[in-house]
Parts: structure tokens; sequence; C-alpha cells
């Protein structure tokens, strides 16, 4: 399978494309869903709404910003995300005006962007292997003992990596405000 004619046929609306995706990348999708949404309907709701949003996004894929996996990797994450909080917030009672929003301000939105970009900085100064066990626990939101079984690691010396890592990370931002 190729991945080019894949997106490829994607682009020109061919529906079976879809199943291709499916049996290609759909182990991955799911790996990617699994950590975040621990529900089985859910993982298959959400994993039918990325292959949707995959369809209807298609369009937004540059092969020249990044990869195909990477860019379906971001499409299942965020779509796993937004599921996630849709639960959450399924689960809590009607605002009043008495409770404030949990929603942030434009301020706090702003400097939780300047975060950001302070924090994809630094990760850049990490070696790959520390910048890929960061992504697996902080990103894909993978369990300690997941990393470990997958990585051929014990849970302690991926605890301790992940320690120096956050150590690291946080000398590169300047302290303890970034914990």
């Amino acid at each position: 399978m190729n991945e080019k004619d894949l997106v490829q046929r994607l682009k020109d609306r061919d529906q079976s494309a879809l199943e291709e995706l499916l049996r290609h990348f759909g182990p991955l999708m799911r790996y990617i869903i699994a950590p975040i949404l621990p529900g089985e309907q859910d993982r298959e709701e959400c994993l039918s709404e990325t292959v949707l949003t995959v369809w209807e996004k298609i369009g937004t894929y540059d092969p020249d910003k990044g990869g195909w996996t990477t860019w379906l990797t971001a499409v299942t994450r965020n779509r796993a995300l937004n599921r996630a909080r849709q639960l959450r917030r399924e689960d809590t009672q009607e605002l009043t005006p008495d409770i404030p929003s949990p929603e942030p301000t434009p301020e706090e939105r702003v400097i939780q962007k300047e975060r950001e970009a302070a924090l994809m900085e630094a990760l850049r100064y990490l070696g790959d292997r520390e910048r890929m066990l960061f992504y697996r626990k902080y990103y894909y939101r993978q369990s300690t003992a997941q990393m470990a079984a997958e990585l051929g690691m014990t849970e302690r010396a991926v605890e301790g990596k992940l320690y120096r890592i956050k150590q690291k990370l946080r000398k590169r931002l300047g302290g303890d405000g970034y914990a």
C-alpha cells in the first residue's frame, strides 16, 4: 500500500480508500485513542469520527509540512481529546451565573500558547529517545506500564527517565513555574 496513492484516492473521494485507511491505519489509530478514552464504545465512536474527519479534512494535508502518519496521528489524537472533553462536559452540571466557566479566558489562552511555544523550543534540545518518551507519556497519554512493556524496560526505569527529562525541561524553561 502506497501512502501517496491512498492520500490521492481520499482527495479524489474514492470511498474504497476509507476501507484501506481502516485496514492499514486502523490499528495505529486505535493505539492512539485507547489511552485517552477508556470506554470501548467511546473508542469505536471516536475511530468513526476520526475517519470522517480525515475524509472531510484531507484537503488540508500538505506533505511539505509533514508526513502522512504524522498528520493522521495528530488528527486522531485531537479527535480523541475532543471526545474526552465532550464526555467530561456531559458529566458536569449545567453552569449557572454563579459558577464561572471552566473555559480559559483570552488572557489565559495567550499565556498557554506562549508556554506551548517555549516547551516546543525546549523539546528540540532533547535527544530523540528522550523526546519520544516525553511524547508517549504526555502527548499520547500512554501509561508507564505500557511504555515499559513496549520498550523492554522496567516501569521504574521509565519513571526515572521521565523524571530526568522533566528536570532538563524545567531547567531549560527557567524553573518550577513550568512544572
